[in-house]
C-alpha cells in the first residue's frame, strides 16, 4: 500500500486545512522524500514483533511506515495541533499509541507500560532543537533502546561519529553508550520547509555495556567536560582550570601525575583523547580525591 501522506501537495493541503504553520521554535521540518523514508526504515531493521518509539511524528509520514512493520508504535508529539491531526488520520490504527507530551519529560519505561515487550527501538525525524538532549534522554535512561535511527543535522552527525583528533563532548556522551554510524546524507530539499542545512540518517547501535568501566560515569563526564571547557589549551592547562571552574580543586601537579599515570602526553588537547584514556585519567584523579 502506498503511503498516503508522502507528497508535498498532501503536506501543504494538510497544513492549510488545519491552519498550521511549521514552527521554527519546535524545529518543524517535515520530510516528504520517499527514498529517504525508505532508507530510514531499512536502517531500523524492524521486525513484526518489535516496539518503536517515534519522537516528533509531525503529520505521520514516517509513522505510517512504522505501523506497517512494527507490532507497536508509540508516537510522542509536543504540538497539540499535530496530535489532533494524528488522532484523526490514524483513528483506525490499533497498533499506534499517540502521546501529547515533551519527550524529555517522559522516561522510556513510562512510555512502554502495557506493551508486549521491554525491548524497543527509537526511529524519528528529530526536531533539530532537541537532538542532543533527546539522544541522551534515551541513552542515559535505565531502560535503553536496542537501536536508534534518527534524522539529524549533518554537522551534528559528523560530531557524533568523530574519531580521534576531532572528538567532542557530544561524541563522548554518545559513544559512551552506542556505536554511531552515518547511513546516508539527506539534502535540505527533502523537507518542507527546507532547513538551511543538510541532514543525515544516523544509526546508533546500543552497547551492551558502557564503553568504559568506571565507578561513576557522571563524574567521568565532568572530567571530560573540564578538558573541553578550554579546548585550545593543552591538557596540563585545560584540566586544572576546567575542574576549578566546575568547583573541584586540583593542582597542576595532580593533573600532570594523572596524565602520566594514564600515559597521556600533557601537551595533547582534549579532542585527541579517547574514552579509555579519559577513564584512566579519571581513576587517578578520583584516587586523589579530586572528583566525587
Amino acid at each position: 500500500m502506498k503511503n498516503p501522506y508522502l507528497t508535498l501537495g498532501t503536506l501543504k493541503s494538510t497544513l492549510r486545512a488545519f491552519e498550521l504553520r511549521p514552527s521554527r521554535e519546535m524545529g518543524q521540518n517535515f520530510l516528504f522524500d520517499g527514498a529517504v523514508l525508505a532508507q530510514i526504515v531499512a536502517a531500523a531493521e524492524l521486525q513484526p514483533d518489535q516496539t518503536v518509539i517515534e519522537v516528533g511524528p509531525g503529520f505521520g509520514v514516517l509513522t505510517w511506515e512504522l505501523v506497517q512493520q512494527a507490532r507497536d508504535v508509540i508516537a510522542v508529539e509536543l504540538d497539540k495541533r499535530l496530535v489532533e491531526h494524528l488522532q484523526g488520520a490514524f483513528a483506525t490504527t490499533p497498533n499506534l499509541k499517540i502521546i501529547q507530551n515533551d519527550i524529555l519529560r517522559v522516561p522510556p519505561a513510562e512510555l512502554l507500560q502495557n506493551t508486549a515487550t521491554e525491548h524497543y527501538k527509537v526511529v524519528a525525524n528529530l526536531p533539530y532543537a532537541i537532538t542532543s538532549p533527546a539522544l541522551r534522554h534515551f541513552l542515559e535512561a535505565d531502560h535503553k533502546p536496542d537501536l536508534i535511527v534518527v534524522l539529524v543535522q549533518w554537522e551534528v552527525a559528523e560530531r557524533i561519529t568523530a574519531q580521534v583528533g576531532d572528538l567532542s563532548m557530544l561524541a563522548h556522551a554518545i559513544q559512551m553508550y552506542a556505536e554511531p554510524a552515518i547511513v546516508a546524507k539527506v539534502g535540505r530539499e527533502s523537507f518542507y520547509p527546507a532547513p538551511v542545512v543538510d541532514s543525515a540518517i544516523l544509526r546508533l547501535r546500543i552497547r551492551p555495556q558502557p564503553a568504559v568501566d568506571v565507578d561513576n560515569i557522571e563524574q567521568l563526564m565532568r572530567v571530560i567536560k573540564a578538558g573541553f571547557l578550554h579546548a585550545r589549551k593543552t591538557l596540563s592547562n585545560a584540566l586544572p582550570s576546567g575542574l576549578a571552574a566546575m568547583g573541584q580543586r586540583v593542582t597542576r601537579d595532580q593533573v600532570l601525575a594523572a596524565l602520566h599515570s594514564a600515559g597521556v602526553d600533557p601537551q595533547r588537547r582534549a579532542e585527541t583523547v579517547t574514552l579509555p584514556e579519559w577513564a584512566m585519567i579519571y581513576r587517578t584523579l578520583s584516587g586523589d580525591g579530586v572528583t566525587g
